[in-house]
């Protein structure tokens, strides 16, 4: 998609017509994503209905139900028969915001070089486009049975345009590393840490993830099975649960800073005790414990924040020129890392979690402003030691 946009003919200074406009190129740009996102996704649903025995939803099912998962992606809520769904697969949300970044890039590489004025242009009629485009779909995509939610919808493409499309022009256009260069020279060694714990909490969250779906990989296939393990029921459930992946990484994250995760009022787990009480029938959730003990993996779990702090200080001590300051200056910037690191997490476990429901599971994921805090606390003082250690040896 990204390549495809990125070769279209370019008009240059040698045939006197200028650039690509600007505004009708953006305009593209965020058609070819709904598009193509829409069609892959859609293409996705179609392959495993035709593994229904039973036919399956059909050509028009399958993209009505491509459509809500992209509606859900992005922050809409769907009210159904057993109550509210808010809930981003946010794998899919991801590939979404790669989409618009990617174009982004492209718009501002085939219009030529482009201006503060030209770059908040892009991401204006991008954003505009994206979020017409996805308010079009929530009044298709509702119908009876499935009622969505229109202003959820979008508000959360706009949120989700402007930071992917506003991240892609602006790195492109140089408008980034202009305000990075107004910046305190440390800021983007500060920012870099961040970034690496970040990826490194949510690589050891995924970890911890899948030793407990391999733990109970009999529970998976009962429950697999149950729904329907063979063909169709198996890959679409298979398909679901790697949407949901970084949704349950995030909720391991809560787990690990201390405050703990709900599915559901009646199940609950941290460190200080498990509640189990009833949960959709999704196999990866066969990966919550079996009894009321604490499992060993949890207490292990807590170390992941304390481990992306030591990452992110030792990473932002490393970038650091040597003109930025000594140990002194490196600590105080592994704190503010870490401070960040927890605000990043709290934001991560906000867009994670959600409700599949009313009443016992309105509620469904980790606390984000405790969880947050929790993180800042032990990021900050890891992060803090390691890139005063990490400092001191480089300057020494």
């Amino acid at each position: 998609m990204v390549s495809l946009l990125a070769r279209l003919p370019r008009k240059g200074s040698d045939d006197g017509d200028g650039p690509l406009p600007l505004v009708w190129l953006a305009l593209a740009a965020a058609v070819v994503v709904s598009v193509a996102g829409l069609g892959v996704l859609a293409l996705a649903v179609g392959v495993v209905s035709t593994l229904d025995p039973a036919g399956g939803p059909g050509a028009g099912g399958s993209v009505l139900l491509a459509a809500r998962l992209w509606l859900l992606a992005q922050g809409a809520g769907i009210t159904v028969a057993s109550g509210p769904i808010v809930l981003a697969p946010l794998l899919l949300t991801l590939g979404i915001a790669w989409g618009l970044a990617g174009v982004g890039r492209v718009v501002v590489r085939v219009a030529g070089p482009t201006g503060t004025r030209d770059a908040v242009r892009a991401v204006g009629v991008l954003t505009g486009a994206h979020v017409v485009l996805t308010a079009v779909l929530a009044l298709v995509a509702d119908g009876p049975g499935a009622d969505v939610g229109l202003p959820r919808a979008v508000l959360g493409s706009a949120l989700l345009s402007v930071a992917a499309a506003g991240w892609g022009v602006s790195r492109e256009s140089g408008a980034l590393d202009a305000a990075l260069g107004r910046l305190p020279s440390q800021t983007g060694p500060v920012l870099r840490g961040v970034l690496a714990g970040l990826l490194t909490a949510l690589a050891l969250c995924l970890a911890v993830v899948v030793i407990a779906l391999a733990a109970d990989a009999d529970g998976y296939a009962a429950v697999s099975g149950r729904l329907g393990g063979a063909g169709a029921g198996a890959l679409g459930l298979l398909g679901l649960g790697v949407l949901l992946l970084p949704n349950a990484a995030a909720a391991v994250l809560g787990l690990a800073a201390g405050p703990g995760f709900w599915v559901g009022s009646g199940t609950f787990v941290s460190v200080h005790g498990v509640t189990l009480g009833q949960v959709p029938a999704l196999p990866m959730l066969a990966a919550l414990p079996d009894t009321q003990a604490v499992p060993l993996l949890a207490f292990a779990s807590q170390a992941i924040p304390v481990l992306a702090g030591l990452v992110a200080g030792r990473t932002l001590a490393r970038r650091f020129a040597a003109g930025d300051g000594g140990s002194v200056v490196a600590g105080l910037g592994g704190v503010l890392a870490g401070v960040l690191l927890g605000g990043a997490c709290g934001l991560l476990v906000r867009a994670a979690g959600g409700s599949l429901g009313d009443a016992g599971l309105a509620q469904v994921g980790a606390p984000p402003v405790a969880t947050g805090v929790a993180v800042a606390a032990q990021a900050g003082i890891a992060a803090a030691l390691a890139a005063t250690a990490t400092r001191w040896r480089t300057a020494a």
